[in-house]
């Protein structure tokens, strides 16, 4: 039960965190009727490596990725025992949401410890990792400017 309403709560962050870019103009319009994009995270899944050389199994939901007007990308990572987002320069604002597990970040070279609930910003300039850690999936929310 416990673990429903931090998930609950996790996904109502994530909601709270999307209007605020809406509203704020962050996402670009799309050129289309009727004004807005619709993607469900089955549709979109894909089996790939732990990104930046990481390594391990890791499952991506790279939402709005043929918005060609979206400045904005938002993804959803699970990353699977044993897997990580390998430690990489950081060339614009990132924020990481822990939506789910435990995991290991590493920060300029600092390590601590994440779990569900926490929310991480990442300037330009920072570099940066993500280990998953324990027994269940990690599931990272990641928002950041497309290149």
């Amino acid at each position: 039960m416990k673990k429903n309403i931090k998930i609950t709560l996790a996904c109502i962050t994530v909601v709270f965190i999307t209007a605020v870019f809406f509203i704020s103009g962050a996402f670009g319009r799309q050129n289309q009727s009727p004004g807005y994009i619709l993607e469900h995270e089955k549709d979109i899944a894909a089996d790939e490596t732990g990104p930046h050389k990481g390594g391990g199994p890791t499952t991506a939901h790279k939402f709005f990725k043929s918005a060609a007007t979206s400045r904005l990308q938002f993804t959803k990572r699970i990353l699977h025992p044993g897997s990580a987002i390998g430690y990489h320069l950081q060339k614009e604002e990132e924020i990481y949401y822990i939506a789910a597990g435990t995991g290991e970040m590493t920060m300029n070279g600092s390590i601590f410890m994440v779990q569900a609930g926490d929310a991480v910003l990442t300037l330009p300039g920072s570099s940066h990792g993500l280990k998953q850690t324990g027994k269940e999936d990690l599931v990272v929310i990641i928002n950041y400017e497309k290149k």
